[in-house]
């Protein structure tokens, strides 16, 4: 199998961590003082793996904030992207609306200069009427006169 007391076949699980870190430093702490080179190695390799497994650990963590960044960014920009696309469509509506107030007073002001139009022709014929009714009672009073001063000649 093995040479030596401390040579086993058999892999070690090792723990990882600070944990690993230290068993490591311990084992080759303790190799070193024993004079037991694959001890000592093992421990080294231990603390190497344990130092491996703590940077993969923060790796992973920067990654996994790096993504979260990543999609908080994107959403920022969604968001941003629907406020502006809501504040052009409340612009629009808000023109639409302005035309539509625009349109309707215009409107308003053709139907009352039509109706001011209306009522001064209607006051026109009235007055008219009034002054051929007038003429036409000055007429008769005249013929009237006229029968009465040469009465042969109204009949």
């Amino acid at each position: 199998m093995g040479s030596g007391p401390y040579v086993n076949d058999q892999r070690e699980q090792t723990t990882g961590g600070a944990l690993g870190k230290l068993a490591g430093k311990a084992k080759a702490a303790a190799g070193s003082a024993l004079g037991d080179d694959q001890l000592a190695r093992e421990g080294r390799l231990q603390e190497a793996q344990s130092d491996a497994e703590t940077e993969a650990a923060r790796e992973r963590e920067q990654a996994r904030q790096a993504e979260a960044e990543a999609q908080a960014t994107e959403r920022r920009a969604e968001v941003d992207a629907e406020r502006e696309r809501l504040r052009n469509e409340l612009r629009a509506e808000e023109r639409e609306a302005a035309i539509e107030r625009d349109r309707s007073r215009a409107e308003a002001a053709a139907e009352q200069e039509a109706a001011r139009e209306e009522a001064a022709a209607e006051a026109d014929r009235r007055a008219g009427e009034l002054a051929a009714s007038a003429e036409e009672r000055a007429a008769a009073r005249l013929e009237q006169r006229a029968r009465a001063i040469d009465p042969e000649e109204g009949g």
